[in-house]
């Protein structure tokens, strides 16, 4: 499911900031944060940073923001949107990965911002998020066929896990004459390797699994259009 040469991109650094103590996460009501250490983690994706606070963010799914338009749901999302260079922002459980805009913006130039914001904002004690409805694409719904609960249930048990590892994530937009429909999120969006992990991860998996499934297709959103873009089943 990771890219190739995975490995080599799990370096770290971090970043620290006064004293840290635990909070209660309920309702994602947040107590103040006296100190923090984050760490970084680079993605398969160079344009991307996962930024791990060591304390809950979402506490459990993921919600991916392409812009500060889209961020009104969250004050943390919307904070980080205004740091120059920020392109998008993507929550996770317990990390936040950031898009950067270009490949000319230096991440040594991003990133003391980036930890500015993050510690200032669980310092703070503001909620994450603010009237939000839980994803649930992959929840089993009574008029699912056998086929189509198998399919959810793989992505949520095998393959979420492993995408939200390398800061991004994957959602489930449907099935239709054997394709799985499926749209990157975080540093999976965009990534230089997205078709090799839909290919020879996603689609090989879903395939070993569930005979039913031919190909999958990657759906993406720019501009409010979309383009889909599939991999079929290719002939051994």
């Amino acid at each position: 499911m990771t890219c190739p040469n995975h490995n080599q991109h799990r370096r770290t650094e971090s970043g620290l900031d006064r004293n840290v103590q635990p909070r209660n996460y309920a309702k994602h009501l947040l107590q103040p944060v006296r100190s923090m250490f984050i760490q970084t983690l680079d993605t398969p994706n160079p344009n991307s940073l996962k930024f791990v606070p060591g304390v809950p963010v979402l506490g459990s799914g993921t919600i991916d923001y392409s812009s500060a338009r889209d961020a009104l749901t969250s004050p943390l999302a919307k904070n980080l949107f205004r740091v120059d260079g920020v392109k998008s922002v993507f929550l996770g459980p317990d990390f936040v990965t950031i898009s950067r805009a270009d490949d000319d913006i230096e991440w040594n130039t991003l990133k003391p911002d980036i930890y500015a914001v993050i510690m200032d904002f669980f310092a703070s004690g503001a909620p994450v998020l603010i009237d939000y409805e839980p994803a649930t694409d992959t929840a089993v719904q009574p008029e699912d066929s056998d086929t189509v609960a198998m399919i959810k249930e793989l992505l949520e048990t095998r393959i979420r896990p492993t995408l939200q590892e390398d800061g991004g994530d994957i959602v489930y937009m449907g099935y239709d004459n054997g394709i799985v429909k499926l749209k990157m999120q975080g540093a999976c969006d965009s990534c230089p390797s997205a078709t090799v992990t839909l290919k020879h991860g996603i689609q090989n998996m879903l395939q070993f699994y569930i005979p039913e499934v031919e190909g999958v297709e990657q759906i993406t959103m720019r501009n409010d259009a979309i383009y889909t873009y599939t991999y079929m089943q290719m002939c051994e």
